[in-house]
């Protein structure tokens, strides 16, 4: 069947950067770096995508994007939103790398002034993308298991599991033999995807993988097969703690708040005439785990349980298929890091490539969190006043004025009942004030006489 693409969504995870730190019963990240590894990865991500859906030559070419290759990007086509958490700039960073691969440089991109002089930009036409980000504080889409009362405890019963316990018991050779290479750092299962030092977390197989990559002294020591089995203990440790038996648990938090950009996002370019064509999202490994566990990914690739490749892709693509019916499909892909292409992924039990629009946006609006509300509800985050640091809907703003409204009403009621209360007292006292004995009359008037004006 010869489809249309009428747009893409892509989910990218960042490249390369330097170690890695997280709390094991919170997970929020601590800083860290992009290194130039990371951004050739990230690059590279972005030469491929530029290749699969914006060279004209292409039969995923999507449909209304400019068919010249050194043609400008019509900003209104592009959106590009990249995760700001606690891990800093790293993420950002790689999104503006993966856009410079994907929108690279045009002597095209320039203007004429008035006095007939042509200005190109910088660096030999360069394209500036913009780049929406949030606060750490408030991105509850990218970073929403943060600060999330209810998936603290979701981890903490992840790892008082009978089946968590047994893989811990399992495990336990294995740490053994990495001791000697993690530098007397304590090693236990927990630790497997965070390593307490001075109460910071950090991934014993990230630690491992990054020494592995950039320490050539640590890479001529590890024995061949460590980096194997920390792998597979740290993608069983993840998949634990991102996932939930219920498409609708907490677990899976990370893969409910970055749906709703994603079906917005469908909707826009399906059903609303919209010129959005292409939406890039930028972030970490956590959403990957939870949406392929959500879209039953997992059935027919066990392969894909664990944590993705740096530079790994998600793309949702939105297909127009033949006349005379011309309905609308999504196919899911996944290119797992710098090796290799896109692979086509069945979600939901299905045979076929590609899922009508309308059934995949069913079988998944109703478990999506939507705005600031709902996702504290569901991370039981009983505030006082409804609303986060960054207001999201104009309801939100409303209530915030009401609340700000009622509160000065009930301080101004407060002020003056105190007011009236002691003005009662110190009339009744003048009423009630007994003169002192006859021999301190004097004193007395003298005292009063004092305080008149």
């Amino acid at each position: 069947m010869k489809s249309t693409v009428l747009g893409v969504l892509i989910l990218a995870r960042n490249g390369d950067r330097t170690h890695f730190y997280q709390d094991p019963y919170s997970y929020e990240p601590k800083f860290t770096e992009s290194t130039p590894l990371g951004a050739v990865e990230s690059f590279q991500l972005g030469s491929y995508l530029k290749s699969t859906y914006l060279d004209s030559s292409s039969p995923l070419h999507i449909v209304d994007m400019p068919l010249d290759p050194t043609h400008p990007i019509p900003p209104s086509k592009v959106h590009v939103h990249a995760k700001a958490g606690g891990e800093g700039a790293a993420i950002f960073d790689a999104s503006i790398a993966l856009l410079q691969g994907m929108f690279p440089p045009t002597p095209l991109n320039k203007i004429t002034l008035a006095n007939g002089t042509t200005i190109m930009s910088p660096l030999g036409g360069y394209q500036y993308v913009p780049v929406e980000m949030v606060p750490d504080s408030g991105d509850s889409v990218l970073e929403s298991w943060v600060d999330c009362a209810t998936f603290k405890k979701h981890i903490t019963k992840v790892y008082n599991s009978d089946e968590f316990k047994q893989k811990a018991k399992d495990a336990q050779h294995f740490f053994g033999s990495i001791h000697d290479y993690v530098f007397g750092l304590p090693t236990t299962m927990v630790n497997m995807a965070s390593l307490l030092v001075h109460h910071v977390g950090t991934l014993v197989y990230d630690y491992l993988n990054t020494q592995l990559i950039h320490n050539q002294t640590f890479a001529y020591r590890l024995p061949p097969t460590l980096i194997e089995q920390a792998r597979g203990y740290a993608n069983y440790h993840e998949h634990a703690v991102f996932t939930d038996s219920d498409v609708n648990g907490i677990g899976n938090i990370a893969g409910r708040t970055i749906l709703h950009p994603i079906l917005r996002s469908l909707e826009r370019i399906a059903f609303d005439d919209d010129p959005l064509r292409v939406l890039l999202i930028e972030t970490s490994y956590q959403p990957f785990i939870s949406l392929f566990k959500m879209m039953d990914v997992l059935n027919s690739r066990p392969d894909l349980a664990g944590i993705p490749n740096y530079a790994s892709a998600l793309s949702f693509e939105l297909l127009r298929g033949p006349a005379p019916e011309f309905r609308d499909f999504v196919r899911i892909k996944f290119k797992n890091g710098t090796d290799g292409g896109f692979e086509t992924l069945r979600v939901f039990g299905h045979e076929d490539d590609a899922i009508p629009v309308t059934e995949f946006i069913y079988r998944l609006e109703h478990v999506a969190i939507p705005d600031s509300k709902q996702w504290n509800s569901a991370c039981g985050n009983n505030r006082w006043f409804p609303f986060d640091a960054v207001l999201s809907t104009a309801t939100e703003q409303v209530s915030m004025v009401l609340i700000l409204a009622a509160l000065s009403l009930f301080a101004f009621v407060t002020f003056s009942v105190m007011a009236f209360i002691k003005h009662s007292m110190v009339k009744r006292a003048g009423q009630h004030e007994v003169l002192p004995h006859p021999g301190n009359y004097a004193t007395f008037v003298n005292e009063k006489a004092g305080s008149l004006p």
